[in-house]
């Protein structure tokens, strides 16, 4: 296939997925996730595959969805509308998103939904999946990391989903099923963003490593497991992944991108993208990351008969 967002390579049984916008620090387009998938089912369609690593080109592994695109640039955009003031289908959603029309959560829900399950295709491939953390994996890309089966960061390496203070809720929902609901909750009432050796620490990742021995270590764990068969690497994570299955992995994903939606049309939401609009991203993520109280203003109180909570 000819990929325009990622690399595709085969050395021996390893397969590689390089997320390939280093301009961008690898950030999510809208050919990105399809690619993924794409890529995932190439690997799973040529036998002599074991084993699929997935990294970053260049300094980062992904810095989550090009906010330059979705939430610096006014307006509507044909397929690739990520929220807007009045409204817009999630990326990837097809035909156009017009401005002056009222927000469809199912349209949103459509495009974010399919996002969503193209990053799971690293989790329910029938080889294991290796992240290789070599830079930032913020937001949606922390959400790629840990579609993975295993995760391992470079120590200089961060990883964190700072929108879940303002304008994102996780659409995998992979944090509680790595770190349980505490540490989960500690991960996403901050938004903060961690390096690897406290990520491994807290279990949300395998391990971390010097940058140095990164690629090394990689190599050594995709080589001990691609001696392994094909059948018994398929058996052994199709048994594991039903254990999640069980728990209601695929429910609370749902929840999880319609409230992913939510979050980008709610009062502070609507404040984050005018405020991309008007002073960039960069500006708008600087106060919403900072510590003040984010879009002091914009909120609306929550009542309950008559009184505000």
């Amino acid at each position: 296939m000819d990929y325009r967002s990622i690399a595709y390579a085969v050395d021996g049984r390893v397969a590689t997925i390089t997320l390939n916008r280093p301009h961008r620090m690898n950030a999510i387009d809208g050919a990105m996730p399809r690619e993924i998938a794409a890529a995932v089912s190439q690997a799973n369609a040529d036998d002599g595959v074991h084993v699929i690593v997935l990294t970053g080109a260049g300094e980062g592994f992904c810095g989550g969805y090009d906010l330059v695109e979705y939430a610096q640039t006014p307006g509507a955009r044909p397929g690739s509308q990520l929220g807007g003031r009045q409204g817009g289908a999630g990326p990837a959603a097809e035909g156009n998103a017009p401005a002056d029309l009222p927000w469809d959560p199912m349209a949103d829900f459509y495009g974010m939904y399919r996002n969503t399950q193209d990053f799971m295709s690293l989790w329910r491939s029938y080889k294991p999946t290796i992240a290789k953390v070599n830079g930032p994996a913020v937001a949606g890309g922390s959400d790629i990391a840990l579609c993975c089966d295993l995760v391992v960061m470079a120590d200089e390496a961060r990883i964190g989903y700072p929108p879940a203070r303002v304008w994102g809720c996780p659409t995998t929902a992979m944090w509680i099923y790595r770190l349980g609901a505490e540490k989960a909750k500690r991960m996403l009432f901050t938004g903060d963003l961690i390096y690897g050796p406290e990520a491994a620490e807290m279990g949300l990742v395998l391990e971390s490593v010097p940058r140095a021995r990164l690629d090394a270590r990689v190599a050594e764990l995709a080589a001990r497991m691609a001696g392994v068969p094909r059948n018994q690497l398929m058996m052994q994570k199709l048994m594991i992944n039903q254990a999640y299955e069980n728990m209601g992995l695929a429910s609370t994903q749902m929840t999880a991108t319609l409230f992913d939606g939510v979050t980008r049309h709610s009062p502070e939401g609507v404040w984050f993208k005018q405020r991309a609009e008007d002073a960039g991203f960069k500006q708008a993520i600087k106060e919403r990351d900072g510590g003040d109280p984010i879009a002091e203003g914009w909120s609306r109180p929550f009542s309950r008969g008559g009184g505000t909570v």
